[in-house]
């Protein structure tokens, strides 16, 4: 699935990986019920929801999106921690090359593995990759249950203020 990046975003998005779907259909976070979408726009990052098909105007917005790991699977977990490890690798030359303001990881347990910090909890890590500050968010799968949308919501809220990001 390709990247949707630009030169400067204020926000690169980086899921774990793609669902199978999002990969059949060529879109981030295109599963339905993934909450990416909802979540987005209810804090305020776009006026209005997009769809999974408008993903490629994120830049719009001073936004991208891109996956840690390229392989789709069905569930996260069926990611090995070397094919972590080595998305981290892969994010972490785009966002030297692409120079966002932040980048906010969807996913704590990827995170953690990926990036070798166990501990880290959501919001402001203290990894900067470049100038790019780090921000880790849940995961917005419709399977992740630990966290329903109004906490993903509150979660995006923080990012979006921290970043100074807002529609248009």
């Amino acid at each position: 699935m390709p990247d949707v990046v630009a030169p400067g975003l204020r926000v690169l998005f980086c899921g774990v990986n793609p669902s199978l779907w999002s990969a059949a259909v060529g879109h981030h976070f295109a599963r339905p019920g993934n909450r990416f979408w909802i979540a987005l726009h209810r804090s305020g990052f776009t006026d209005r929801r997009l769809s999974p098909f408008e993903d490629g105007r994120l830049p719009d917005y001073g936004l991208g999106c891109t996956n840690l790991v390229a392989r789709a699977t069905a569930r996260a977990d069926e990611l090995s921690p070397e094919e972590l490890r080595r998305g981290a690798e892969r994010l972490r030359r785009l966002v030297l090359g692409q120079r966002p303001g932040w980048l906010a990881v969807l996913g704590l347990g990827a995170y953690r593995a990926a990036f070798a910090r166990p501990s880290a909890a959501p919001g402001l890590q203290p990894e900067v990759i470049g100038e790019t500050r780090v921000w880790l968010l849940p995961n917005p799968s419709g399977r992740n249950a630990h966290h329903q949308l109004p906490t993903l919501v509150a979660a995006f809220v923080a990012l979006r203020r921290a970043a100074g990001a807002g529609a248009g």
